[in-house]
């Protein structure tokens, strides 16, 4: 399991990672693992308003459907539309190319509230 540094993790396994006043958000190589082969993906609209803990999309693998949940609020500004027609990237690449959406968000204490990388590695451990 990979762990990406620098990054925040909720315990659904989305990560955030902030760029200025903007945070991609995704699932982590855990997630992904867990999942299996991701087959198909919902994701919100472009301008769509989001609220922490709301779910935004469902991953669709082979064996199950899943829904992401947003770790912090603010407003989609990107979706990407590449996991459309190759959901699998998340599974080959869940930090760089498989994320799902960019979000302007409202208010950093939510980031600072989700866990470290660290943290996070240790959360998966001991479950």
């Amino acid at each position: 399991m990979k762990v990406q540094e620098g990054i925040r993790y909720t315990e659904n396994h989305e990560w955030v990672r902030v760029d200025g006043e903007f945070v991609w958000v995704g699932i982590s190589d855990f997630a992904q693992t867990e999942l299996g082969e991701i087959v198909h993906v919902e994701l919100p609209e472009i301008g769509d308003d989001i609220n922490a803990g709301d779910p935004i999309g469902t991953l669709e693998a082979v064996k199950t459907v899943e829904d992401v949940y947003t770790p912090i609020s603010g407003e989609v500004v990107k979706v990407n539309s590449d996991l459309f027609d190759m959901p699998d990237i998340i599974n080959k690449s869940p930090y760089e190319d498989g994320w799902l959406v960019q979000v302007r968000y409202h208010d950093k204490n939510e980031i600072e509230k989700l866990m470290t990388s660290s943290e996070y590695q240790k959360f998966v451990e001991e479950k």
